[in-house]
């Protein structure tokens, strides 16, 4: 379902109906989102933007990318380019790398803008000249750490230090926020503070600056929490952090920064400094309104008619629940003030906690290249929410979730409903869905719409007080009860022995299907749109929860859901099962930070660059050789044209079983691109489980002579690699994303492979003497990697290991 409106004709605000207005964090333009930001912010808030479009509110979702501030310049002076360019040009394009990655993701923006837009600067500065007139700004001249090596006052971000809160002493926290305990902070603060950029101690400077009196707009501020925090159901940790600064007490807060990047004060004295981050960044959202229509007071200026939703982590709450708010009431418009704040704690990763300075975790666009489907992603992602207290991404669990919850749960109730109506007459209904005279006088179905009914209705609840972790786990429990309702109801017997009972099962469960459908699309779009597919229904017809006065009846009869007579689609499985290698694979692959990998990756591109400078400059010398040299030279040219001779393919498992004559040996039938599978004998039963082979992708040489292996020919030849004490074995793996069929080539060389590999040549003998692992756990002949277009094939965990 996509509610994303044409350009032309932007959304505004109906009287009459119920006007919802929905923001979440905005992220940094300088890098890619991890999935604790992805969950923390713009996931949240696209589920309850869809939710609310499934209720037929009026409902738009705002968001964008942060650009002003220090992130970005200092990501700039990394990549030695402006910050101009980090946001702009092709090559440092952020701004469209999070848009991809939001895609993938399926969160349906009304519209997704940027912090560096004209809008802005006309925002902010307007707001700043009100808060100047009004008499809530002051100076001050304040101390602030200044680098004679860089010659600048350092911005928040560009120190690190040791965080000097008791019990804490972080030795990497930050200028403006310990990562570890989460407190703010002045980077006069810190001990031992270091410039990032040239490492040098900066000393301590005056420096005159601006600032917002939060002591005097207290009352204001005092005000509006007292009425937002019941009517707007704050999530409880935004309660806790809120409280916990009015305690402590407010202070003058300073607006202003001695940056160049960002946008500048309109006053004579400040007009060299920008707006602090904290200040321009919430008003992005008016901002990026302000792109999307022209007539954006009529969301930002209409208290009366719309209602604010912000969803974010638990580290931007001050700034939404006190500077923002106070900022706002500062200016004495009448804005839009936010009525409801839903705040995540932290998703930790494995054993350690989600960094983007540190690259450590999952990112988007890691979540892309794994071929794990979006929903599921997003399934995984919200039952593991953190709504109170910091919760953990572990592989096993994704595994488990997957498996036994969509998989076994959700899917095989799906997939058993379709299915039988899909039999043909005698042993189903010939993929109509069954008429069903008289279903609420059956008492076992009247039974199961008594208890959907009940928690279609908690559903709402959960999802109107935001509980979206909660109202998740409702729409799961209805999957559950209707594969207990078909258990319970025995329908392969009733098909037989009492069709007209069968039929009231079969259209109650068909309903059940279609209700799920309409639950779950917050949650999973990409999964409605398949159930609706399979049902052979429109995209837009998903189940109407419009009609508020008769809401509690929604679910209590759900044989009435579909039309007598209607023709379904095919039935496909809905999900595929996480197999124990693939957790493996992922757990290694994704170990360590981005910039590890990154490195393993570089470092293997550029031996593959030197190997084909190599042999371009000993192609030019062979020209002037002698002729005995000529003969050295023609040897070592033999051997290393002939890794250009194997044909070595990308194939997946089909099918394994063990040797019927041979404990020691598997059977397999691999796909390798060719019309039909390869049978193929190999010796790993021993050291690789059966299970962990089926729909497993390998690397296939498939042009060595066929030899027959205890009776059953052998077509081909799985590649593994062993420890050099052969006590361990594993397969080599393509890159999960990489074709089927596609060829396994080595930057530098050809790819020129002969049909059958002639046995007195001894070309494969040849070449397995220089293949295998390095220590990244890439797969090598010499120092080249086996190369798909998706990457290089690696193993889990054998390092400086023997390919064969």
């Amino acid at each position: 379902m996509d509610d994303t409106p044409a350009p032309d004709s932007p959304k505004l605000p109906i009287p009459g109906r119920r006007n919802i207005l929905i923001t979440s964090a905005l992220p940094y333009v300088n890098n890619v989102p991890h999935l604790g930001n992805i969950i923390g912010c713009v996931l949240s808030a696209d589920v309850f933007a869809r939710y609310c479009r499934l209720r037929g509110y009026n409902t738009i979702y705002i968001c964008g990318t942060d650009e002003y501030g220090t992130a970005t310049e200092t990501k700039a002076m990394e990549e030695n380019c402006s910050p101009e360019e980090i946001c702009d040009k092709c090559e440092f394009r952020y701004h469209a790398i999070h848009k991809d990655v939001y895609k993938w993701f399926d969160i349906s923006f009304d519209e997704f803008g940027r912090t560096s837009s004209p809008q802005q600067t006309q925002v902010c500065q307007s707001i700043f000249q009100k808060l100047m007139e009004n008499n809530w700004l002051s100076e001050n001249t304040i101390q602030q750490l200044y680098c004679d090596s860089c010659q600048r006052f350092l911005a928040d971000r560009l120190v690190e230090g040791t965080c000097p809160t008791l019990d804490c002493h972080y030795g990497s926290a930050r200028g403006d926020q310990c990562e570890k305990c989460g407190k703010l902070l002045n980077p006069t603060e810190l001990i031992d503070p270091k410039c990032k950029v040239c490492q040098n101690t900066p000393h301590v400077r005056d420096t005159d600056h601006l600032f917002l009196e939060l002591p005097l707009l207290r009352g204001k501020l005092e005000e509006y929490i007292d009425a937002m925090l019941v009517v707007g159901s704050w999530s409880q940790n935004a309660v806790q952090a809120t409280n916990a600064w009015l305690k402590e007490g407010l202070k003058p807060r300073c607006i202003t920064r001695d940056l160049k990047w960002g946008v500048h004060v309109p006053h004579e004295k400040y007009k060299d400094k920008v707006f602090y981050v904290w200040f321009d960044a919430p008003i992005g959202y008016i901002s990026i309104t302000a792109c999307y229509t022209s007539e954006w007071e009529k969301w930002w200026k209409n208290p009366e008619n719309v209602e604010l939703y912000q969803f974010m982590g638990k580290d931007n709450v001050p700034f939404h629940t006190v500077m923002f708010p106070s900022t706002l009431l500062g200016t004495g418009e009448k804005w839009t003030m936010m009525k409801t704040i839903s705040v995540t704690e932290y998703l930790n990763y494995e054993t350690g906690k989600f960094s983007k300075t540190k690259g450590i975790g999952i990112f988007g666009n890691d979540a892309k290249e794994t071929n794990i489907p979006a929903e599921v992603w997003r399934y995984y992602l919200l039952t593991n929410r953190p709504e109170v207290s910091d919760t953990l991404f572990t592989w096993v669990d994704l595994q488990a979730k997957l498996n036994s919850e969509l998989l076994n749960n959700l899917g095989n109730f799906v997939n058993r409903v379709l299915s039988f109506i899909a039999k043909p007459e005698g042993s189903g209904y010939n993929s109509f869905v069954p008429d069903a005279p008289d279903a609420e006088l059956h008492d076992l179905t009247k039974d199961v719409g008594e208890k959907v009914g009940k928690l279609v209705y908690q559903y709402l609840d959960a999802m109107e007080k935001v509980k979206l972790k909660q109202a998740l786990r409702i729409a799961m429990s209805i999957s559950s009860e209707g594969n207990a309702y078909l258990q319970e109801s025995q329908f392969w017997r009733l098909y037989k022995e009492d069709p007209t009972s069968c039929a009231i099962v079969m259209k109650t469960a068909a309903g059940l299907v279609y209700l799920l459908a309409a639950l779950l699309e917050p949650f999973m779009p990409s999964f409605s749109k398949e159930v609706l597919k399979q049902l052979n229904l429109p995209p837009a017809s998903l189940l109407s929860f419009y009609d508020d006065n008769g809401i509690s009846n929604i679910g209590k009869m759900p044989w009435q859901f579909l039309p007598s007579g209607l023709c379904i689609g095919k039935p496909e499985p809905l999900f595929k099962e996480l197999k124990d290698e693939d957790v493996e694979y992922f757990r290694a692959r994704f170990s360590g930070s981005q910039a590890e990998r990154r490195k393993a990756e570089s470092d293997a591109n550029k031996i593959a660059e030197q190997l084909t400078n190599t042999n371009i400059t000993e192609t030019s010398a062979k020209k002037h050789q002698s002729k005995s040299g000529q003969n050295t030279k023609a040897e070592a040219a033999e051997t290393d044209s002939s890794i250009s001779k194997l044909d070595i393919r990308v194939g997946i498992i089909r099918k394994a079983q063990i040797h019927p004559d041979a404990d020691n040996l598997y059977v397999e039938e691999i796909d390798v691109g060719e019309e039909s599978t390869r049978t193929v004998v190999s010796g790993l039963a021993k050291c690789i489980p059966l299970q962990q082979l089926e729909n497993r992708k390998v690397c296939v040489l498939c042009n060595l002579k066929p030899a027959t292996m205890r009776g059953i020919k052998s077509h081909a030849i799985v590649l593994t690699a062993s420890s050099n004490d052969n006590t361990k074995m594993e397969l080599v793996d393509p890159p999960a994303a990489a074709a089927v069929g596609e060829p396994v080539t080595f930057p530098g060389y050809s790819n020129e492979p002969e049909r059958i590999l002639s046995a007195k040549s001894k070309v494969w003998e040849k070449v397995q003497a220089d293949l295998h692992t390095d220590s990244a756990l890439v797969a090598c002949y010499r120092d080249v990697p086996f190369t798909t277009s998706a990457g290089v094939c690696k193993v889990a965990t054998i390092a400086n290991g023997v390919i064969r």
